[in-house]
């Protein structure tokens, strides 16, 4: 598992230094960024054959997905850059930390640390490259974070907990959340 993670940390390090420090460079950097830490989940669970964590950050990923898509089209927020109406929430520090956070859930802190160090770059770089602001990418790293955790604990699979996307009767979207205890 170190050495996956370890690999993934050496990896983004050298893509990173291949940028100048422009706001466009940034930009597209964490257009790639955004991904790693839930790969290096995805293969890290495959390789372990944990499939349950494999089940989970799954689960977790598509509920953050979907969270953000439902509040960006929803909320209609214009980002700093004006270039349109879906600032509010960052989907790329969602995306990040959700996979950072499951690293730390599943698998313990230490492992996580590289990638969250990655999803603050990722969440930084959006706030500098005026995709975001801060608000935006806080909110994407709590949704991104709170999805791992509803699925990386025992609280999920004791108390049967459901979320998903709807559309309702008036084609406005929505979210179902139900919990059984």
């Amino acid at each position: 598992m170190q050495r996956i993670l370890f690999s993934m940390t050496f990896i983004c390090s050298c893509y990173l230094s291949g940028f100048s420090q422009s706001g466009k460079a940034i930009k597209a950097s964490t257009d790639v960024l955004m991904f790693i830490p839930s790969t290096a989940s995805f293969v890290t669970s495959i390789a372990l054959k944990d499939y349950q964590g494999t089940k989970g950050l799954l689960l977790s990923g598509a509920t953050s997905i979907s969270a953000t898509y439902i509040l960006k089209y929803g909320i209609k927020k214009q980002r700093p850059d004006n270039s349109d109406l879906h600032s509010f929430p960052s989907n790329h520090s969602a995306i990040a930390f959700q996979g950072a956070s499951f690293i730390a859930l599943r698998y313990g802190w230490k492992y996580s640390i590289p990638a969250y160090l990655i999803s603050g770059y990722v969440a930084w770089g959006r706030v500098y490259s005026k995709r975001h602001d801060v608000l935006d990418v806080l909110s994407g790293a709590v949704i991104g974070a709170g999805s791992s955790y509803l699925y990386t604990r025992p609280f999920a699979r004791n108390n049967n907990v459901m979320i998903s996307p709807v559309i309702m009767d008036n084609g406005r979207m929505g979210i179902y959340a139900s919990i059984s205890f």
